[in-house]
């Protein structure tokens, strides 16, 4: 049996050959739980086919989106899985504003899942793949007071001449720098000169996203500057 989720979107990352989209439940006034759609493909990408509106138009952040699922999938950590039914449109319902997405805030006290790890190039990014095995979520929803983006090519002495956009900042005292997997705020950054912006302050979607090489590394999957 079928059933309709309602979220605001507050991912539409890159991963693989598709996107990975992902949001709160509304429910009633507020917000619930976090919500992933993911296809039946081993990955759960989901492809522009999957996720387009019927007037072929793909979901914005801040839209929010009735979606038929089939089946409650959890994977791992990744806890808020949900199967799309890849024969209905999804519907856009209405937008978010800034104000309401103000509600949609985790609260956080301490650090982002955990911080044992860091990879050549960021800064607490990765979680070990046996410390992720012991976390019920991959989803947050935070604020950050001052956001500086950088660009730069990192793999250059591996023949990786592709440039990399990060994101850097410091949650509850703690300095980070994630990846930036929002296509939007990378194709503004990629089209600058390499080097670091400041962006000032942001809400952010941290992804964890699935394990490679034995690590979930942590994604800045969704943007939002202050209007």
């Amino acid at each position: 049996m079928t059933y309709v989720k309602r979220i605001i979107c507050l991912a539409n990352s890159r991963k693989i050959s598709g996107r990975c989209i992902a949001g709160k439940e509304i429910a009633g006034k507020g917000f619930g739980g976090w919500i992933r759609p993911v296809s039946n493909r081993l990955t759960g990408e989901l492809s522009e086919y999957d996720r387009h509106y019927e007037n072929g138009v793909d979901p914005k952040l801040l839209d929010v989106i009735d979606i038929q699922m089939t089946q409650h999938a959890p994977h791992g950590f990744q806890t808020e899985n949900h199967v799309i039914d890849e024969r209905a449109y999804w519907s856009l319902v209405r937008t978010c504003t800034p104000t309401e997405l103000a509600g949609a805030i985790d609260n956080v006290p301490g650090v982002l899942w955990n911080n044992h790890s860091s990879s050549g190039n960021g800064l607490h990014d990765r979680v070990s793949e046996a410390d992720a095995a012991q976390l019920q979520g991959s989803l947050l929803l935070i604020n950050v007071s001052e956001l500086t983006i950088s660009v730069a090519v990192e793999g250059a002495a591996f023949g990786n001449a592709k440039r990399k956009v990060r994101g850097s900042f410091i949650f509850n005292n703690v300095p980070y720098m994630l990846s930036i997997t929002d296509p939007t705020v990378e194709r503004v950054y990629l089209r600058k000169p390499d080097g670091e912006y400041v962006a000032g302050s942001a809400t952010l979607c941290i992804s964890l996203g699935e394990t490679w090489q034995g690590y979930a590394y942590k994604l800045i999957a969704g943007v939002f500057f202050p209007p």
